[in-house]
């Protein structure tokens, strides 16, 4: 398997795999992505070349995105919580999935450890993320890679009815000692 940024042609592949996601996740009580997000974001990730796509390739050749992340400068939910260190460069995965057909594979491991290389050859000293409070397995593999929850919850309201409750991850990548707050 091997990563490599997503291109356009890829946005079929991807919009399948992350309907896949999806029913998964609502099938398991997660009901926080739909069929807007996180799929809609996608064109624009491509263009800003952010979204990563791990390839499985088959003996023929074939290509299958066995998952895909986007690493993003900024989110909006930043400003929310309390890091540990405010004014360090960040980046931020986003609209992390691994294709139902590898769950339990270790791809999400290898997407965090890939995310953590392109932050560090990018200068950044912390990878920080967003899980919403109820995705508990997300939870779990964020913690087993080495990502801990900063203080402070990011509502992010999706409309009249629902709000999100977000808890913000951080885990530090840079090589020197840690900078001061």
């Amino acid at each position: 398997m091997d990563f490599r940024l997503a291109r356009q042609s890829d946005i079929p592949e991807l919009t399948a795999v992350y309907l896949d996601i999806i029913e998964h996740m609502d099938s398991t009580g997660i009901a926080i992505w739909n069929e807007v997000y996180p799929c809609a974001f996608f064109p624009e990730d491509i263009d800003h070349g952010r979204l990563h796509v791990l390839i499985d390739r088959a003996i023929d050749g074939r290509e299958t995105i066995a998952g895909a992340f986007a690493l993003c400068g900024s989110n909006d939910g930043a400003r929310h919580i309390s890091w540990e260190n405010k004014t360090a460069k960040a980046l931020y995965i986003d609209r992390l999935g691994v294709n139902v057909r590898y769950i339990r594979r270790g791809i999400a491991t290898r997407m965090i450890e890939h995310a953590i290389a392109l932050a560090k050859g990018m200068q950044a000293q912390y990878i920080r993320l967003f899980v919403v409070d109820i995705n508990e397995p997300a939870i779990r593999t964020y913690v087993k890679n080495g990502f801990k929850q900063a203080d402070g919850v990011f509502d992010e309201p999706i409309d009249e009815s629902l709000t999100y409750h977000e808890f913000g991850f951080e885990r530090y990548v840079g090589t020197d000692e840690r900078p001061k707050a």
